[in-house]
């Protein structure tokens, strides 16, 4: 039985004077007229009951949603109020379970002196109270509001309604309390019921919770025949976090996936999902994805955490001749200027940096992406959506029409895409995007490969950065030390002279791993007239290097070797990030 719409058939008499009483209640109030309500009341009985009193007298427009919660709230005591986002506290949010508040349509508002304020669109339920003091193990009081608000307050904070608050409540957790979890779960048949368990929420929250304390990137949760693991990506590198039993790891990917909204029955495929968390009061997006494997699904979660995205080009790590040639290039009135490198390079990062730094109340900057991952103050932000339809090609050719002066396109990953930013290019905006390239001087034979004109690149290309993320020796750790002769002669001519390295000999704040943060090794491609002409001119990656050569150009060696002998990161892992295989050290002597 649902008074505030009317109630559902319930059998017998029950139904018809919870109908009658929801009419009369509108009747005396002058809301409705005795022929309406008997006009909503035959609708009704034609469409099978299946639609509540309220619901029916609402599409008949002979009320509104507010006079129907309002006039009932009147009458069972209960408050109304007018729900805007502003009222509610997301980070209370998950104090009730995701299906309650769907399935109920009832939000939490604020937790003030113990007492839950709900949002409720059904002030006659009776029961509603009781159960959320159950779930969320608080007092609670109740207020009357549309379903409409309600759910449009939701989806303001909770984007995709999959929002959990995980707070400073596990940052003193042990492994005492893991010994507990593991003792308590001990029936894993059904990993659907033990994912809403307390133990394995638990679990999840403090892996969700301390990846971000950590300043994971990523979360790999995987497992094989006997084990299970937890690890994180921190400052590029893996590392293992977490053993727990390899009987959790199904309901530890059930829970995962309930709290991400994918379909937790299917197994056999591929799903994505997001999770929108609330940590010391700031919003940060996870991205998940599962694969199936031979001893269950793998999922990684991808942390997307605002306070990292934007950081000022200063603190990129370029050298001050570079930033200021970079600079130039972005302020270009028009043209294509690139930030290129593989998945994982800080590619966004910088871009966000320059569109920071770009930002005025006289420009009109746009961006596309996929996905949208931090705000950025002053810049119009629109995200693809690939399944609607919105996709890069699309956005970019309709923003084109929205008077822009910059443009930001995520990655230019097809010939249609490239054609569009041409032509952009072309029409006196500058375009920001980033490509998948090893290298700056391969990004022209890029876009020609995509199939713009030779002489279209020449034209368009103002810079492309190349970039990659070392890991910082850690500051507490730091310690000088005598390179040996093979190190020496691996920096060439620069070795000669090179009596001092730096290396972190590992601390319990860089947890035993000598290095702390990351920085940028960049290469700057500027064409000039020599380069645009062999741009031009189609010719091959290897002809063009030549040409930028013989002017002096440096690579991101170059750079790297810069910042280990200045004691930013060290030999080794320039080596790591800018050779394959693991190559040794003296493959960087080519940067001398």
């Amino acid at each position: 039985m649902n008074p505030a719409h009317g109630g559902r058939p319930s059998g017998g008499h029950g139904h018809a004077a919870a109908r009658v009483q929801l009419g009369q209640l509108l009747v005396d109030k002058g809301l409705v007229t005795v022929g309406q309500l008997r006009d909503a009341l035959e609708e009704q009985e034609r469409g099978g009951r299946k639609k509540l009193l309220g619901e029916v007298l609402v599409s008949l427009a002979f009320v509104t949603e507010e006079q129907v919660v309002e006039a009932l709230a009147s009458a069972y005591g209960v408050p109304y109020a007018k729900l805007t986002p502003r009222i509610a506290d997301p980070r209370v949010t998950g104090l009730l379970p995701r299906e309650f508040i769907e399935g109920h349509c009832v939000l939490p508002l604020f937790l003030v002196n113990g007492t839950l304020t709900v949002a409720v669109s059904e002030p006659a339920n009776l029961f509603i109270v009781e159960e959320v003091e159950r779930l969320s193990g608080h007092r609670a009081q109740v207020v009357a509001c549309t379903s409409r608000d309600i759910r449009a307050t939701l989806q303001a904070h909770l984007p995709s309604a999959n929002v959990f608050v995980i707070d400073e409540i596990y940052d003193d957790m042990d492994g005492a309390a893991f010994s507990v979890v593991e003792k308590q779960v001990t029936d894993l048949n059904n990993p659907e019921e033990i994912a809403g368990q307390s133990p394995v929420i638990k679990l999840v929250n403090y892996v969700l919770y301390q990846a971000v304390q950590d300043r994971a990137s990523d979360i790999h949760i995987e497992r094989d025949d006997h084990t299970c693991r937890v690890r994180y990506r921190v400052d590029g590198r893996l590392m293992t976090k977490l053993s727990p039993p390899h009987q959790m790891h199904p309901a530890v990917v059930s829970r995962i996936k309930i709290m991400s909204g994918m379909d937790i029955s299917e197994r056999r495929l591929p799903q994505d999902g997001d999770i929108h968390v609330m940590m010391d009061g700031r919003p940060i997006d996870m991205r998940i994805s599962t694969m199936p494997g031979k001893f269950g699904e793998k999922v990684v979660v991808r942390i997307i955490d605002n306070r990292n995205a934007i950081v000022s080009l200063e603190k990129l790590g370029m050298s001050p001749e570079m930033l200021g040639v970079w600079r130039q290039v972005i302020r270009s009135p028009h043209g294509v200027a690139l930030v290129t490198g593989p998945t994982g390079s800080g590619k966004s990062t910088t871009l966000y940096s320059v569109l920071s730094e770009l930002g005025s109340d006289e420009l009109n900057i746009s961006t596309v992406e996929n996905p949208v991952e931090a705000q950025i103050p002053g810049v119009n932000q629109f995200q693809v959506n690939e399944k609607a339809g919105f996709t890069f090609p699309g956005a970019l050719r309709a923003l084109l029409r929205q008077d822009p002066d910059i443009l930001m396109v995520g990655e230019i990953r097809d010939a249609e895409t490239a054609q569009i930013a041409t032509q952009a290019a072309l029409t006196g905006h500058l375009l920001l995007s980033t490509l998948h390239t090893n290298d700056s001087l391969s990004a022209p034979t890029r876009l020609i490969n995509m199939g713009v004109e030779p002489f279209l690149v020449a034209a368009i290309l103002r810079g492309a950065l190349a970039q990659r993320l070392a890991r910082k020796i850690c500051p507490h750790c730091k310690e000088a030390y005598t390179p040996d002769d093979a190190t020496r002669e691996s920096l060439g001519e620069r070795g000669a002279s090179c009596t001092e390295l730096y290396r972190g000999a590992g601390c319990s704040r860089c947890r035993g791993r000598g290095y702390s943060g990351r920085i940028g090794i960049f290469e700057l491609f500027v064409p000039e007239h020599e380069a645009l002409e062999a741009i031009s001119r189609g010719v091959s990656l290897q002809e063009l290097q030549v040409a930028v050569q013989a002017r002096g150009f440096r690579t991101m060696r170059d750079d790297g070797v810069d910042k280990a002998l200045s004691g930013q990161t060290t030999v080794e892992e320039v080596t790591r990030v800018l050779s394959l295989g693991g190559a040794p050290a003296a493959a960087i002597a080519e940067a001398a």
